[in-house]
């Protein structure tokens, strides 16, 4: 079953998070705002990566002592999806 997600984000420069899974699969990532390059290549990465695999690797990242990061932020979008 296929699932779109848009997510807010807090505390970075990426407004919104959009996320295509199937399943427990993320198949596209979509960030507005943001370091465009960054946000491209974790979209990229996370692709085909099941949304646990991804929380694990990206929750916590810290851009620049903010507290939170792009990719801590989908990892916080990936975990209200379940």
């Amino acid at each position: 079953m296929i699932r779109k997600i848009s997510y807010t984000c807090r505390g970075t420069c990426s407004r919104q998070i959009d996320i295509e899974l199937d399943g427990e699969t993320i198949r596209s990532v979509v960030f507005t705002g943001g370091c465009h390059g960054n946000t491209q290549g974790i979209a990229a990465l996370v692709s085909g990566m099941r949304a646990e695999e991804a929380i694990a690797r990206l929750e916590g990242i810290d851009c620049r002592g903010k507290g939170t990061s792009c990719p801590d932020q989908l990892a916080c979008a990936l975990k209200t999806a379940r």
